[in-house]
């Protein structure tokens, strides 16, 4: 397979290029050349990206406007393909049909090429995406993408979900890869395990931020107890602090506070619904009788002589509530089915309501430096913070290729926030590296073996 001791390989829906990134310093480490013969990516900002970092011309844009034959030889194909709903048309033996989809890009590519092998990566949703029936393992779409490239495609296929914590990153990000080549069967399983902390790959003496809300936030926790701890109102446990606990639309009292933290987990139970006569949805408005119900039990109101209507209309008025109606639930008939949404209620008494959500602040996460982060994604990258000195600041650019395992050497020349949506939607590079590996040394073994074979019939003759 490997002509002069090197591969060719095409890489579409590149992002950040991490999984030919994988894939080539595994290749080096074997003494394997390696070719980069088309790339397609439609973002501009990761097109610069791109380009900056790997010097080779063959760029395209939209993989579905480039047609087979005018794609160069190559030997594997790389690609983290969005996952997109596969049609209900043409069915076969239970499997939905690829046409539409972007995988089915990668199966037209592969069906006329043939190449030696592939490697793709997906969210760990696809697994069970599609499921036919609950308790199924996987869901028919990945079934579809599974039988295509083995049954139709001729390929050995494994595929698993792996977590890059355990390949030497700080970030626990899970993510289903799919492996196949012509001869051999890829292993996806026991790698060996290898861990970091927040603390190896973060800076030191970098700016801190100096807001109203960092300000709020530092007022009332030292540097230590903010470790770890998630900023939102409408969920969390122990190790998340609400707006209310820092005073950011005005301080609260004591009630006040230990009212909003009764009040924010009564809400989503579900008996309220039937009791207001609507169908039950995750965050309802009580009404003051139902509120009072089980706001006297709270310890603190015990010894204090205090006006409840008085304290929710005034966290009303500093906006940490909202007096609304509740919302029932529309269902209307279109010619694509039907459509579910919510309206206000205006027939129902209004209640008080829980704000603001998770986005909703400045400062989504504050990372434990002795800890992992959770799965970064792009929409919340640019409110996660690290502590740094006495303050909290956010992550560099740097720090972000880091988490991710991209070398030092890896630029991302474009703005922070354009950054972080690459990065929000990479691959973890030792991920791709070690399962590379892997493929390499099945091909290394198939080819020494083949080449004995050769030697030994030529012996005979």
């Amino acid at each position: 397979m490997m002509k002069n001791n090197k591969i060719r390989f095409i890489d579409l829906f590149a992002g950040l290029g991490g999984i030919r990134l994988g894939f080539e310093q595994a290749c080096q480490e074997k003494g394997i050349k390696t070719e980069c013969v088309m790339t397609s990516e439609i973002k501009p900002h990761a097109i610069e990206t791109l380009k900056h970092n790997h010097h080779h011309e063959n760029f395209v844009g939209d993989i579905f406007e480039v047609k087979n034959e005018d794609i160069p030889s190559f030997d594997f194909l790389f690609g983290g393909f969005p996952c997109q709903p596969f049609s209900a048309g043409g069915k076969r033996k239970g499997f939905a049909d690829t046409r539409g989809t972007l995988f089915f890009e990668i199966e037209r590519i592969i069906k006329y090429h043939k190449p030696e092998g592939f490697i793709l990566e997906n969210v760990e949703g696809l697994v069970k995406h599609d499921l036919e029936n609950k308790h199924d393992s996987i869901g028919r779409t990945l079934s579809t993408i599974i039988y295509k490239l083995e049954k139709e495609l001729d390929y050995q296929v494994s595929w698993e979900v792996l977590d890059s914590v355990n390949f030497g990153v700080p970030q626990s990000r899970k993510r289903v890869f799919i492996v196949g080549t012509k001869n051999n069967k890829i292993s996806l399983k026991n790698f060996i395990p290898k861990f970091q902390v927040i603390k190896d790959v973060i800076e030191s003496g970098k700016e801190t931020l100096n807001t109203p809300f960092t300000q709020k936030l530092l007022s009332h926790f030292s540097i230590k107890e903010l470790y770890g701890k998630s900023i939102k109102d409408k969920r969390g446990g122990q190790n998340n602090i609400h707006s209310w606990d820092i005073g950011i639309k005005g301080e609260c009292s004591k009630e006040q506070v230990i009212l909003l933290n009764k009040l924010f987990k009564e809400r989503r139970k579900k008996h309220w619904a039937g009791e207001i006569g609507i169908d039950w949805m995750d965050g309802m408005p009580l009404t003051l009788k139902q509120i009072k119900t089980f706001a006297p039990s709270v310890n603190l109101f015990e010894n204090h002589t205090f006006d409840l209507k008085e304290l929710l209309d005034d966290l009303v008025q500093k906006g940490y509530l909202r007096f609304e109606h509740p919302k029932k639930l529309v269902r209307e008939e279109t010619e694509n089915g039907v459509i579910s949404s919510r309206v206000y209620d205006e027939t129902k008494p209004k209640g008080y309501n829980i704000v603001t959500g998770k986005l909703s602040f400045e400062v989504n996460k504050i990372l434990n430096p002795n800890d992992i982060a959770p799965t970064l994604v792009a929409t919340d990258m640019v409110k996660i913070v690290v502590p740094d000195g006495k303050g909290v600041r956010r992550l560099t650019i740097r720090e972000g290729l880091r988490i991710f395992g991209y070398p030092e050497d890896y630029e991302i020349p474009v703005k922070q926030r354009l950054a972080f949506d690459l990065l929000g939607n990479t691959v973890v590079v030792p991920v791709v590296k070690a399962i590379s590996e892997r493929i390499l040394d099945a091909i290394i073994i198939s080819e020494k073996t083949a080449n004995q074979k050769t030697a030994k019939t030529e012996i005979i003759a």
